[in-house]
């Protein structure tokens, strides 16, 4: 059962919306046309069904082919409950199944995209595995684009972009990655809850897009700690503009976040977790 937020203090809200719009890369803008670019669009298995939904659209308007990435992993169950509730997928099989093969079930029988223009990767379980078993599937189908829009959970698009960027990393073939998320998180206040802009149906729970968000950053940082060359080498460099910083730090001081993330009955993000209890926030 999901339970409504309470409004965000207004500077909060704020620096929210500020975070979901930077993690939320996006490089094609808000009516995107690849006739010239993208020869493939690269779909990471999420949740979010707005973001397979203009996946499925970009691939079946383009005529292009569609690589789905996702195995069985920990956000798995979200995506089982997501189809579940929704109007027009609730009737597809979920149980035991990887998330390539049911967003595949979307793209073709919504969507009418060619079966022979879909291709799936069944058993990467976090973002380093899609990308690694991705460039895989790639030489194996001999797929080689000159470049690729890559589309995740909005809060995952940046690293998910330097992910595939350190995978493919010294690959003379190596494609120009386009990042689109879908969508672009906005959160707004009522006056008793907080919603996103653009509906809540298929999207996260408040609290728990707080806690992606908020766990996001420390993985971002190119420092000991963070996924970056300086620490354990997950993805390629990513700058983070001061503003974001500053951003993350106003959530994370808000102490109605803090304690409304704590107290909920939810399993929160594992790197928001140490950050609710290391004092300065940094890992």
């Amino acid at each position: 059962m999901t339970f409504p937020f309470p409004p965000l203090a207004p500077r909060t809200l704020d620096a929210v919306n500020c975070l979901g719009r930077w993690l939320a890369q996006n490089d094609l803008g808000d009516n995107p046309q690849i006739s010239t670019q993208g020869d493939v669009i690269i779909l990471a298995g999420n949740a979010v069904i707005p973001t397979i939904e203009a996946a499925c659209r970009l691939a079946a308007e383009n005529a292009r082919p569609l690589i789905i990435s996702g195995g069985i992993g920990h956000s798995t169950p979200f995506l089982y409950r997501a189809v579940a509730l929704h109007p027009r997928y609730s009737a597809l099989p979920t149980t035991g199944r990887s998330e390539a093969e049911i967003i595949a079930d979307i793209a073709h029988q919504r969507w009418q995209i060619p079966e022979q223009d879909i291709y799936i990767e069944s058993h990467s379980t976090n973002c380093g595995e899609n990308a690694a078993f991705t460039r895989t599937l790639c030489q194996q189908q001999g797929i080689f684009p000159r470049s690729a829009v890559i589309m995740q959970d909005p809060t995952m698009q940046r690293r998910t972009v330097a992910t595939f960027a350190r995978v493919w990393r010294g690959d003379n073939k190596t494609p120009r990655w386009l990042s689109y998320p879908g969508i672009v998180p906005e959160l707004y206040n009522t006056e008793r809850s907080v919603h996103f802009t653009h509906g809540d149906a298929g999207q996260w729970a408040v609290d728990r897009y707080l806690s992606l968000v908020l766990g996001e950053i420390p993985r971002l940082r190119d420092d000991a700690s963070g996924y970056g060359p300086s620490g354990r080498d997950f993805i390629e460099h990513v700058e983070i503009p001061e503003a974001i910083e500053q951003a993350w730090i106003t959530v994370r001081d808000d102490p109605q976040v803090m304690s409304r993330l704590q107290e909920r009955s939810v399993k929160l993000d594992f790197l928001t977790v140490q950050v609710l209890n290391t004092p300065n926030g940094h890992l």
